[in-house]
């Protein structure tokens, strides 16, 4: 197969080489934090929702892609996470795994995943520097073909989201030992409303696994409209999960606080100050328009 295509197996051939590189300068030992250690038998979960169009109106002003939005606002929920506990922010970064489709153009039916590392940089403060820095970071691993692909998982079709999600899950549970300090698994769902039994369905919210020595867990499922996020907690080591949904929903207003102008006060029908004149009383009182 190598000798009829030359040319495509050699193109082939670097990527891989590529990638094995950039996979290497990835797999560095996590920093110290408490996202990771022992897990114990119990768990936790707490949920956050955006809207899609806010998103996608960020994305539209801001640039970068909707995974670079999306990987924002979980920066944000980590920051708030962190400062919670007193654990230092400044100049510090949190590791994922980001599950990425590795199908090829034309490979329908293969269900191929991989995963690239992300840094989270929770050490900005300022929200479009925080977007800019996950956009660079985002384009340069596309181009290092860390994971022979650089499409992310949402861009996967022809397969059920719960299928993504355990897809996803099992990636993530692969990759402690390259040093990461959670996972965050973002998956599409349908865009138009379904029904079971004459009922619709409002919302959906996943969850996955607590896996190896990652103590919280962040997964992001889209439906008509909305994006869920759904995070699972060790709960002897971070009950506090709640603190990075509020934090998701805060990074997404504060984005939109960039694209959105302030609202307009309406405008008086004077500036000058009202003329007043006395009652009868001697009580001060507006002095009524002529006629």
């Amino acid at each position: 197969e190598a000798a009829r295509r030359p040319r495509e197996s050699l193109r082939a051939g670097r990527e891989i080489a590529a990638a094995m590189v950039a996979a290497g300068r990835s797999a560095r030992p996590a920093t110290s934090s408490s996202l990771i250690g022992p897990v114990g038998p119990h768990r936790v979960w707490s949920w956050a929702r955006v809207r899609l169009g806010d998103v996608k109106a960020v994305r539209a002003a801001l640039g970068g892609t909707v995974n670079d939005v999306v990987l924002t606002i979980v920066t944000q929920g980590f920051r708030d996470l962190l400062e919670s506990r007193g654990e230092p922010v400044d100049g510090r970064e949190v590791r994922t795994m980001v599950p990425v489709s590795v199908r090829r153009p034309g490979e329908k039916g293969s269900n191929r995943v991989s995963g690239v590392i992300a840094s989270l940089p929770v050490g900005l403060v300022d929200p479009r520097e925080r977007l800019g820095a996950i956009r660079t970071q985002m384009d340069g691993l596309k181009e290092s073909k860390q994971a022979v692909a650089g499409d992310v998982l949402i861009s996967m079709s022809g397969f059920a989201p719960p299928m993504l999600l355990a897809m996803g899950s099992r990636l993530i549970s692969r990759t402690p030992q390259m040093g990461v300090h959670t996972g965050t698994t973002n998956v599409p769902g349908p865009q138009q409303p379904v029904q079971t039994l004459g009922r619709r369905l409002l919302e959906s919210f996943p969850f996955v696994p607590v896996l190896g020595p990652l103590r919280v867990v962040v997964a992001i499922f889209s439906y008509d409209g909305g994006l869920y996020f759904g995070v699972t907690g060790d709960a002897d080591s971070a009950p506090d999960v709640d603190v990075l949904t509020t934090g998701v929903e805060r990074g997404m207003s504060d984005l939109l606080t960039l694209v959105e102008p302030p609202p307009q006060r309406p405008k008086s029908r004077s500036s000058k100050p009202k003329p007043r004149t006395r009652n009868r009383s001697g009580e001060l009182a507006h002095k009524p328009p002529p006629g």
